[in-house]
């Protein structure tokens, strides 16, 4: 990782007005660049933001970067966060100074956003066919030896289209064969056998080069710990079959990568049991919802509820909205909805309320539903619930939270605004 290639442009983060792009912010803000806001320090609840405003925890958000890197450092494991989830490159080079190999990121818009900032390893955890997109890759590669790039392969089609795009001048592009999480599953390749037949797809080539074999045990069907062990220790056959057939001669290393945020344990034990191969293993770990958690989906997932020894991830977002009608005892309306809301995994957590400065939990206050710029509220006996008030939401699902804010405060525990990260959806 270059610090003078991603410098730059992540001064320019900066050096970017505040202005109507920006949700929440303080209307007597606009005019001052991001950094002279984030020097102000200003108080999330005092200091004129408006509400909706999403906030990410400092402190929470710090505990997280730090308890994956030892979890990967603890297993062996490199790690290569799936910046999709966050779009935001300054969590990008946190994630790197916190032990990252590099960055997992979909789609090419998102590889040219990390290029951008310097990012110099990307794993593309997707196939890609695009004829641009893969002829701007190249160029990519060929501006700078030091700029790491594989992608999936998962069809003889495929690879031929990749090829085709290529003109085969420069380095060529390292892909690993995608190995399908079964069937009915999402992408990759369903049997072994075929999984030859790519692998000898892109061996006809000089466009692209084999580094090794991946996939994604989220998508195994009616997952539970066994079937998903057992579809990893398919997956860790085939590289040792493909090893044993001479398909990563002249590397350096072998990429055998898996890993989303509800079955990292299971790739840590599995991942531990490969054996020696005719080169080192990168054995690399995607998980990326990490980075900041969430209060429902990944709550209920995540493998330390399993492992409670290895440590805890904490929920870092909170999307505060305001109280703005209370037509009957039963049902009050807050000013967030669909537009800013994680929903489409579970809707959000009435947690705490604030008034006059103080905070307590939203006992009895449930939200029922979402409409594009209102939360439904349902409302106990025991809710204690004004027009005016805060709400603290928790969300469910990272990936479509970060993508409904551009610009979202990192705060600290007594509200101060610290710093300010800035998102590329």
């Amino acid at each position: 990782m270059s610090a003078d290639t991603a410098a730059a442009p992540l001064a320019a983060l900066a050096a970017d007005r505040v202005d109507h792009r920006f949700k929440g912010l303080p209307p007597d803000a606009y005019g001052l660049t991001v950094g002279e806001l984030a020097a102000r320090r200003r108080n999330l609840f005092t200091d004129g933001f408006t509400t909706p405003v999403l906030a990410l925890s400092a402190e929470r958000l710090a505990h997280n970067l730090e308890l994956m890197e030892t979890y990967a450092t603890r297993h062996g494991l490199a790690f290569a966060p799936h910046g999709k989830t966050s779009m935001a490159p300054q969590l990008f080079h946190r994630q790197i100074e916190h032990g990252a190999w590099g960055i997992t990121l979909a789609v090419p818009h998102q590889v040219r956003v990390a290029r951008e900032f310097g990012i110099d390893r990307i794993f593309l955890a997707n196939e890609l066919v695009d004829a641009a997109a893969l002829r701007w890759i190249a160029a990519e590669l060929a501006g700078d030896p030091d700029f790491r790039f594989v992608c999936y392969v998962d069809s003889v089609r495929g690879v031929e289209l990749m090829d085709a795009a290529l003109d085969g001048g420069g380095r060529p592009v390292d892909v690993v064969v995608e190995l399908a999480a079964g069937e009915g599953a999402r992408t990759g390749v369903r049997t072994e056998a075929e999984c030859a037949a790519v692998a000898d797809a892109v061996a006809a080539t000089s466009t692209l080069r084999l580094v090794g074999v991946a996939g994604y045990e989220g998508e195994v069907p009616d997952a539970h710990p066994e079937r998903v062990h057992a579809w990893l220790r398919r997956l860790t056959a085939l590289a040792v079959a493909f090893d044993g057939a001479g398909r990563f001669k002249g590397l350096d290393e072998v990429v055998v990568s898996a890993g989303g945020s509800a079955w990292f344990d299971a790739v840590a034990d599995v991942f531990a049991e490969i054996p020696e191969l005719s080169l080192p293993v990168l054995k690399l770990l995607r998980s990326g919802a990490y980075v900041s958690h969430d209060d429902g989906h990944y709550r209920k997932l995540t493998p330390f509820t399993r492992v409670p020894e290895e440590g805890a991830l904490h929920p870092a977002f909170r999307l505060w909205a305001q109280v703005v009608s209370r037509p009957s005892a039963e049902q009050a309306f807050a000013n967030a909805g669909k537009r800013d809301a994680a929903y489409d995994l579970d809707l959000p957590l009435a947690q705490v309320v604030r008034r006059d400065g103080v905070e307590r939990p939203a006992d009895g206050v449930e939200v029922t539903g979402l409409s594009d710029q209102h939360a439904w509220l349902r409302t106990g006996p025991e809710a204690d619930l004004e027009v005016g008030d805060w709400l603290g939401l928790g969300l469910s699902h990272p990936c479509t939270s970060f993508d409904k804010w551009q610009l979202i405060p990192l705060v600290e525990a007594d509200g101060t605004v610290v710093d300010y990260i800035r998102t590329f959806f």
